[in-house]
């Protein structure tokens, strides 16, 4: 584990590098399993998503195959929450792994009914909170400082990466080897992810907690203490609201490109900029600035995430329409310098599930946002309604610009009280 500064909890005595994040074994076992899963996630759905319009040549339908594994996540995550800080962590993650590539094996060999297929991955999306909220725990625990606000950094990268591997690769195996085949690969995928949190990672004791009280009751009242909190309330803001806009900006790319008469293939082009400016603002901001650099730079940054989508309401050439989505995903840098403040403010009893609610309303606002821009966009022009998606981050910036530096200041919260657990040896991996 990288140690922090004597007296500063949480702070590094200097700025980290991405080998130190990497150094620690248990971090390299969550990224490498996380990285993989994406992929196959992104896999499934894409070929989930053929297989349904194939069977049904409903456009609805198909977009519900998409949003089945984003929007269920909100009862995941406000019912079960809090499961994250009662299990032990291996188990949880590779459990969760070996369910959603059981889901993909089903969908692939059983041929259910398009609603019961649905109501499949709608149910394993449930978990998703669950497994979420402690694998970023762990990376919580075993990273500290500015070594965390690294391995957040490189989390954000592969995530950018396997999706964009994910697309392009996907589109092949899709077209070669037909969607069923294709599910298949994806739930060998998540299969692999599960071996690796089995075997890789030391079985750990679940969290001590401080009674005994039911899941449900315990994940809502812990939800509520959470966002009654000013410092996390805003710092969670901070994280679902921007993010929410610009997915539902990305998702209007195709329509946009088609009005302005692009050539074919500009709409994969300017998505393509918008994860490629992510990439880029990550590694810059992790690798030239100092973490303080990165806390004071949060709202400039933010603002940058939807400044640059302003100008496309404007019948701009599709090289600068690229250029403008470049620095919009570079903007996405704004969320270093949020990362070490997020973690202080955090009940220590309660970081699993605070993560995990982090990963629930990400999830759930990235997927009500292209719906909610989707409907604009049927009464204003479409270059105007990502205009109208840049204003709103813009807005959202200056309206947390004092809560966020607030939240800059306010010390760690002392854990509450708990009885001693039972004395509970690791166990390295077998």
């Amino acid at each position: 584990m990288v140690t922090t500064e004597p007296g500063a909890p949480g702070r590094a005595p200097r700025r980290a590098t991405y080998r130190d994040a990497l150094a620690e074994p248990r971090f390299r076992v969550l990224f490498a399993t996380r990285t993989v899963a994406i992929a196959a996630d992104t896999l499934r759905v894409l070929a989930l998503s053929v297989l349904v319009y194939g069977r049904t040549g409903s456009p609805l339908l198909a977009s519900a195959a998409f949003a089945a594994g984003f929007l269920p996540q909100l009862a995941g995550g406000a019912l079960l929450g809090a499961l994250a800080d009662r299990m032990r962590p291996r188990r949880l993650i590779a459990a969760a792994y070996a369910l959603e590539a059981a889901a993909a094996l089903v969908l692939a060999l059983l041929d259910p009914p398009v609603a019961a297929a649905l109501a499949l991955v709608a149910l394993i999306a449930c978990a998703t909170p669950l497994f979420a909220g402690a694998s970023n725990r762990l990376v919580a625990d075993v990273l500290t400082g500015d070594a965390y606000v690294l391995g957040r950094s490189l989390m954000t990268i592969a995530s950018a990466a396997a999706q964009l591997l994910g697309l392009a690769f996907g589109g092949v195996a899709v077209a070669a080897l037909g969607p069923r085949h294709a599910l298949l690969a994806a739930g060998a995928a998540h299969l692999l992810a599960a071996l690796l949190a089995r075997f890789g990672l030391p079985d750990l004791p679940a969290p001590p907690r401080a009674e005994a009280r039911s899941l449900v009751g315990e994940s809502f009242t812990g939800s509520v203490r959470l966002l009654a909190d000013p410092a996390v309330r805003a710092l969670l803001l901070a994280q679902w609201l921007p993010p929410a806009f610009v997915a539902g900006a990305e998702s209007l790319l195709v329509p946009y490109a088609a009005v302005r008469g692009y050539p074919e293939g500009t709409a994969a082009l300017l998505m393509g900029c918008s994860a490629g400016g992510m990439l880029l603002g990550n590694v810059a901001g992790a690798r030239l600035l100092t973490p303080a650099a990165r806390e004071r730079l949060v709202v400039p940054l933010m603002a940058m995430f939807g400044v640059p989508l302003l100008p496309l309401a404007l019948d701009v050439p599709a090289a600068l329409a690229a250029l403008l989505m470049l620095l919009t995903g570079a903007g996405f840098a704004y969320e270093l310098g949020i990362q070490r403040p997020f973690v202080d403010a955090l009940p220590e009893d309660g970081r699993g599930q605070a993560f995990g609610l982090l990963s629930t309303g990400l999830m759930t606002l990235q997927g009500t946002g292209p719906l909610v821009l989707g409907g604009v966009a049927e009464f204003v022009p479409v270059g105007g309604t990502l205009a109208v998606a840049g204003a709103c981050t813009l807005v959202i910036a200056l309206l947390l610009r004092a809560p966020l530096t607030r939240a800059r200041t306010v010390p760690a919260p002392e854990p509450e009280p708990a009885p001693a657990p039972a004395t509970v040896e690791p166990r390295e991996a077998s």
